[in-house]
């Protein structure tokens, strides 16, 4: 007799990449086809296959997404230039001229905007966990960021017409090109930004030579993988400067260089910074961010954690680097953006030189501000708005949503939580330095991204929170923060798949969510009542010092804790299940 829950409901399951899909099929084999007679609609989203199907994989995501409204995604690469060569040698067939965006590029960006949902990363309540700060105050760490250029120096406006935007280029043939073309409807914003490239190879003398100066190990942050274009740019002027002029000096003086993925360093810069480092930063919104961050971390340190964190990332509508068009100029020339037939803004751009532009969808946002408000009235948090509103007309918009929002809210008498607008700088240094009880962070795309990852890092582990995108049409899709752990796979692979070191937590929970929604919506009290319980043997294990590597040394017994690898601790929550 088949003992397993029956589901009426499909369930989509995206799969990953690396050790999180070792993981993953694991999960999926332990407590979902063993315990459960569901039907899964699984969809390979494996870098190879996104490449192999010229992006069709994503494409068949989405729509999969919205015809079944709950799905599971697993944590996937983004390659980066050399990645994607290997990939491109091992499939000679496979013709690099004609590839889609969606075949390369991260594919959480497009299923995002495909569904029109938004965002919100929450810690997973263990009770046991405690995090070990580090000694921040007096710490010898200085953060160095662009002074011109970039957003901070960009024109940005909202939309007077409803219409189509359009960025045209004029180079040396003196004909018009037009690059890049949208639509916007009136009150969006828009926003252009250059940088450039003379002043970034500037910046990244001055800031390899002041690293050789004051004798610091080197860290360079961008985020390359989402923004080629501008970021990616930016990183290649920047590392071929350091590999000709400065890789042996640094090497020399037995200081170390590292590049990372912005979100990625600013997480290392609270859970373990270096003992005394130079943090290159150069977008300038997200470095002054850091900046003054880093300045208050000197002077107060991290204070003891049991707040409980929400970050809600506005991705829905396409807006800020997130969903730009962004590239390096072919030439010298000049910029100018057309909207509704009207020319705006233009200006002059050099050969190479970073360019993004950007724009956000009014409605979208309004859809976001009034889903923050639910969630933090559902769950009683206060929110803390993050906005550059006194000289950014692109954020100003928001502000004048959120006033939107609480107008029609007060309509039909329902109260909107305590909230409070302030610029993102401080919205970072206030759930970090000065954390309120039960908070939500509201922010866009890139910010929010840098945010979780820091309140990631500040839990204990990238795998201690979970990840929930809304759709306002009702769809659905749980998956975990982290990403795909390559380091642990390749020791993976060397070890013949006896090495299994990697926490799925979060892969575990995001599951446990999916289930446990897909049984409210159809009235299935058993497995509403199995994805409660699973969730519960999740917490359990941990809470009774079962726990893997990234996790040894952080509970509130060290000395009792039994660290175990990855199979290990998947046969413990296995066994914690009632």
């Amino acid at each position: 007799m088949d003992s397993r829950i029956n589901v009426t409901s499909p369930l989509v399951i995206l799969h990953g990449d690396e050790m999180a899909q070792v993981a993953f099929e694991h999960i999926l084999k332990k407590f979902v086809t063993a315990r459960l007679n569901i039907q899964l609609e699984e969809i390979d989203l494996s870098a190879e296959h996104r490449l192999l199907t010229n992006g069709q994989a994503v494409i068949d995501a989405i729509d999969a997404l919205k015809r079944h409204g709950v799905g599971v995604k697993n944590a996937g690469m983004t390659v980066n230039r050399q990645q994607l060569e290997e990939l491109l040698r091992k499939h000679p067939n496979v013709d690099p001229d004609n590839l889609h965006p969606l075949a390369t590029k991260s594919p959480n960006g497009a299923i995002r905007k495909g569904i029109s949902g938004n965002i919100t990363r929450e810690d997973i309540q263990f009770r046991n966990l405690k995090f070990s700060r580090p000694d921040w105050v007096g710490r010898d760490i200085e953060v160095d960021t662009m002074e011109f250029g970039g957003i901070k120096d960009s024109f940005n406006q909202l939309s007077q017409a409803t219409g189509v935007v359009k960025l045209m280029f004029v180079g040396s043939s003196g004909d018009p090109v037009e690059l890049h073309r949208r639509e916007l409807r009136k009150g969006d914003p828009w926003l252009l930004a250059t940088n450039d490239v003379e002043d970034v190879k500037a910046w990244a003398h001055r800031f390899f030579q002041r690293a050789i100066n004051e004798k610091r190990d080197v860290y360079l942050g961008l985020k390359d993988t989402v923004i080629p274009g501008y970021d990616g740019a930016m990183r290649k002027v920047i590392e071929d400067i350091y590999q000709s002029d400065y890789r042996q000096k640094i090497k020399y003086l037995g200081l170390s260089y590292q590049y990372e993925l912005i979100d990625a360093q600013a997480a290392r810069i609270v859970s373990n910074p270096p003992a005394r480092a130079l943090w290159g930063v150069p977008d300038n919104t997200t470095g002054r961010k850091l900046l003054k961050l880093v300045n208050q971390l000197r002077e107060v340190g991290i204070p003891s954690r049991s707040a409980h964190v929400s970050i809600s990332r506005m991705s829905a509508g396409g807006g800020d680097q997130y969903g730009s068009f962004n590239m390096p100029a072919q030439e010298d020339g000049i910029l100018k953006v057309i909207v509704d037939g009207e020319e705006k803004h233009a200006r002059r751009v050099g050969k190479g030189d970073p360019i993004l532009f950007m724009s956000n969808d009014h409605e979208a946002i309004k859809d976001w501000v009034a889903q923050v408000f639910r969630d933090a009235s559902r769950k009683n948090k206060e929110v803390y708005f993050g906005l550059k509103r006194e000289y950014m007309e692109y954020d100003e918009v928001f502000s004048n949503v959120i006033t939107e929002v609480r107008r029609e809210l007060a309509r039909e008498h329902t109260p909107p939580p305590s909230f409070m607008i302030m610029r993102p700088s401080s919205q970072l240094k206030k759930m970090i330095t000065d954390p309120p009880r039960n908070a939500l962070y509201p922010s866009q795309n890139l910010d929010g991204d840098i945010f979780s990852d820091i309140s990631a890092a500040l839990g204990g582990s990238l795998a201690t929170a979970s990840s929930i995108i809304e759709s306002k049409a009702g769809t659905m899709l749980f998956e975990a923060p982290h990403g795909t752990a390559h380091d642990l796979y390749l020791k993976y692979l060397e070890s013949d798949g006896r090495d299994a070191h990697f926490n799925p937590s979060a892969l575990i929970f995001a599951l446990a969510n999916a289930l446990e929604n897909l049984g409210e919506r159809e009235g299935n009290d058993p497995l509403v009542m199995y994805a409660v319980n699973l969730k519960a043997a999740l917490t359990d294990t941990v809470d009774r010092g079962i726990v893997t590597a990234d996790l040894k040394g952080k509970t509130v017994d060290p000395d009792s804790e039994q660290v175990v690898d990855m199979t290990g601790f998947l046969d413990a929550v296995e066994g914690a299940l009632k």
